[in-house]
């Protein structure tokens, strides 16, 4: 619809609205002075000129992202900090192209200069938003419609540079900041601006918000809203509901946008009402060319034949035609060549039927680049009911389609592997386990769980580490059936769901070929190695019938894999569900939560004593717990829990400080020093921090070098001897005794032993409550003899006797531990009967 320009009509151009008060400063003007500039005139931008020429621009979003990632910068001259000009425009270029190129680069400001280049004046969002002449809009709009919803509303407390962060993140101008006390306030760029005028640094949001917070209610018209961002000099303004709450936030970019949405429908109606709408009201008209002229949609106008008569600025943009190239001609000439006949014989008698037609189709630019369009077509009618033309409204969704595709990628597979997530795996299994049943077929769920990879990971790095995962992902994958499913849980976990395994053999193949698929040595840079894996496998309908109980008992079983032997595989039988029943679950929450909190738990000691003098040397740290439910928990039941559930590396953090901090108590109380040991287990030995965690213990409480012992089950050193002696020596270095525990109860290396700096030997209780059998009374003697000609102390724990320190006598002992001397007791239990002042 190419009206012929009249006074009246003629497209408005920037000169007639541009700014010419302009606030400038030079290349080397600090951003500080320049920040305090804007602020004090209330100017959303400042122009650098050199030459009476523009060489850059700051605005109040520069200074929002300078308040977040380089506050300290505000000295600097703002040459080094400022924005390129993004537009910079003549005085005789059309509002609506300088609008286009706003919404299309996400900018506000465009420098308007005139022939020769010279800065003539500025304009910005807000100019567009009061002088396009849309009054007659405004009128008829309540603030509902463009209002933004639902608003964030941050606390207060919250640092500017968090807050900044928000705001860039969600390409916010302004958010209501909760200042306490049922108080509200609004932070936006200017107020950022304010705080970098002034260089203050870390200063709560509730103190840069401005306040009290303007609003005005949701049934206001926008005139209303435009007026009073004019009468108060406001940029925002909250929305609240008839009881007084905030359910909306209002700027000059909200009713821009709003104008632009609305412009569909009105443009409908100017087409159908042409023959007489200059009569009738030449406001709406106006309004109407002028919102097609700004809008950032394409618009194509045919005759009813399908001849195309006009296109807007918008559709030149897009597709790369211009009128004279495309008039006379029909639409077939963006034709992707991806749609057949019968898309468009669907799509040609929907609009006969309906009168319009909506949907995505894809075209083709002139470039001849394809791209996704979201396509509404309107039949304009005349008095009889004929089609007289179709308006076409369109616009690129292309970037939106990628994204929302990554999203769902993001949200159903995991990153680094790009196999299946969780969730995903759920979904699967869900439908499997209907399939299943439907056809009464067995499914299976088998958990695997890398063997040795932490170490791997430590010793060679998270970068290894990774690439390890993905080729561990791409083996397991093609180990499996077409139909099967490989899923990443986080970690070292996965998942596979095997739909249709019939007999149990045809599970156990797959899984055989999973386990080969690993065993086979890795290569990462310059290093050979191999892992392994332990699975778990669940049945349906045999185990369980539900997603959960599947994952779980196939979990289950591949812990019992690991504790057999690992690189192998278990089937879940079913006593294991004491493992996976709710009382278990119940009481790994329960321990989740001590965990976090500290309630309940509590330090019990142990005395180590001397067997010669019967004086106390150490004592041995153990950990109790007390539910305020549940009441004493023993460690037997709630260690394998914190095993299984991953808490053991927490609950160690946990007792490690306690200890720390009862003996820096005792020391400060007058109590000479002695040695505390802490159990570690195998999570925690090979925790990557475990070297900082001790390092930070004896500095944080001030321990005196071999205050802290540290023991460790032989087991726990059995895999990566070579690392594990390099910790234990690390840990030594440091100042730390270090005793094997339950020594002779795991498959002992002599050679490893000679090789391993540890302190002291802990003779199992068992060997000590057999003493007098012939087997265990050659077991002491060959332990402690063997000690001695390593140099290492012996300790004799679980002496309940005195017919066992009897018997003791004959054997090197240096020290003894158990019932006889003394049960675990808290702190100042143990304290007033073993440690005097």
């Amino acid at each position: 619809m190419p009206p012929t320009a009249t006074p009246e009509t003629e497209p408005l151009r920037v000169g007639a609205i541009m700014q010419t008060g302009l606030l400038t400063c030079t290349p080397e003007t600090p951003v500080v002075e320049a920040a305090a500039r804007m602020a004090e005139r209330r100017f959303s931008a400042i122009l650098v000129l050199e030459e009476q020429r523009a060489v850059g621009i700051w605005t109040e979003r520069d200074s929002l992202r300078l308040a977040l990632e380089h506050p300290e910068e505000v000295e600097l001259p703002i040459h080094r900090v400022m924005t390129p000009v993004p537009l910079q425009v003549e005085e005789a270029c059309l509002v609506a192209e300088v609008s286009e190129a706003f919404k299309a680069r996400g900018i506000r400001h465009a420098v308007i200069v005139d022939g020769e280049g010279k800065v003539r004046g500025i304009v910005s969002q807000t100019d567009l938003a009061l002088k396009q002449g849309i009054e007659p809009y405004l009128r008829l709009r309540e603030v509902r419609r463009v209002m933004r919803s639902p608003v964030a509303i941050l606390d207060g407390r919250r640092t500017l540079q968090e807050t900044a962060g928000h705001m860039l993140a969600q390409r916010l101008d302004a958010v209501i900041i909760d200042c306490g006390q049922g108080e509200l306030g609004i932070l936006t760029e200017r107020d950022v601006l304010r705080y970098v005028a002034r260089y203050r640094r870390d200063v709560p949001v509730c103190e840069l918000a401005s306040r009290p917070l303007r609003t005005l209610p949701v049934a206001a018209r926008l005139i209303d809203a435009r007026n009073q961002f004019i009468d108060q000099r406001l940029r925002h303004l909250a929305v609240v509901d008839d009881a007084g709450q905030v359910v909306g936030l209002l700027g000059f970019r909200d009713i821009l946008d709003g104008v632009e949405g609305d412009y569909a429908v009105r443009l409908r109606e100017v087409l159908q009402e042409r023959d007489h709408a200059l009569e009738r009201s030449r406001l709406t008209l106006q309004l109407a060319e002028r919102v097609i002229d700004a809008s950032l949609e394409g618009i194509m106008i045919t005759d009813a034949r399908g001849r195309i008569e006009f296109i807007n600025p918008a559709f030149t943009h897009l597709t790369g035609y211009t009128l004279e190239e495309v008039s006379g001609r029909t639409p077939a000439v963006l034709s992707s060549g991806r749609h057949d006949a019968a898309f468009y014989a669907e799509m040609w008698q929907t609009l006969q039927e309906r009168g319009y037609w909506r949907g995505e189709i894809w075209n083709r630019r002139k470039s001849g680049q394809l791209y996704l369009e979201l396509l509404t077509i309107t039949a304009i009618r005349d008095e009889r009911g004929q089609a007289t033309h179709y308006a076409a409204l369109f616009s690129d969704i292309t970037h939106i389609r990628e994204n929302e595709e990554q999203v769902r990628r993001l949200a159903y597979y995991d990153p680094l592997t790009q196999l299946p997530n969780r969730r995903l795996l759920e979904d699967r299994l869900s439908l499997a386990i209907r399939h299943s049943h439907r056809q009464r077929q067995r499914l299976a769920v088998v958990f695997v769980d890398l063997d040795h990879f932490k170490q791997v990971n430590d010793s060679l790095g998270h970068a290894a580490g990774d690439a390890l995962l993905v080729e561990v992902a791409k083996r397991l994958q093609g180990a499996l059936r077409e139909d099967d499913t490989l899923a990443r849980l986080g970690g070292d976990e996965f998942i596979v769901l095997l739909p249709e395994v019939g007999k149990i053999e045809a599970a156990q193949q797959v899984v055989q070929r999973l386990i080969d698929s690993i065993s086979t040595s890795f290569r990462m840079g310059e290093h050979d190695f191999r892992i392994g894996c332990s699975l778990g496998i669940s049945l349906y309908p045999d185990d369980a019938d539900s997603v959960e109980l599947l994952i779980q008992y196939a979990d289950a079983a591949m812990y019992r894999a690991k504790q057999e032997g690992r690189n192998t595989y278990r089937f879940f039988h079913q006593h294991q569900l004491r493992w996976c029943e709710p009382a278990q679950l119940t009481l790994e929450s329960a321990l989740r939560d001590a965990a976090e909190s500290g309630e309940g738990l509590a330090v019990h000691y142990q005395p180590l004593i001397n067997r010669n003098s019967g004086e106390l040397e150490a004592a041995e740290a153990l950990l109790r717990w007390h539910h305020p439910t549940l009441g004493d928990i023993a460690p037997g039941q709630f260690i394998p829990v914190a095993e299984r559930s991953g808490l053991m590396i927490a609950l160690g953090d946990w007792v490690m400080e306690e200890v720390g901090r009862q003996m820096a108590s005792w020391r400060d109380a007058g109590y000479g020093d002695f040695r505390v040991a802490i159990n570690l287990s195998g999570r925690q030995f090979w925790d990557e921090a475990l070297l900082d965690k001790v390092r930070d213990c004896y500095r944080r409480h001030r321990l005196v070098t071999a205050q802290l012992g540290l023991e460790i089950t032989e087991s726990v050193l059995l895999d990566h001897q070579q690392q594990a002696i390099a910790i234990v020596q690390a840990l030594r270095e440091m100042g730390c005794c270090v005793a094997l525990d339950d020594f002779g109860t795991g498959y002992s290396s002599l050679g490893y032993l000679h090789e391993l700096p540890v302190t002291t030997i802990k003779i199992d209780k068992r060997f000590i409550q057999g003493l007098g059998n012939r087997r265990s009374n050659a077991i002491v003697a060959a332990v402690t003899g063997l000690a001695r000609e390593l140099d290492m102390r012996v300790v004799a724990e679980g002496v309940e006797t005195d017919q066992q320190l009897q018997a003791l006598a004959r054997y090197p002992i240096d020290l003894v531990q158990g019932f006889l001397y003394d049960t675990p007791q808290p702190a100042d239990a143990f304290a007033s009967r073993w440690l005097p002042r």
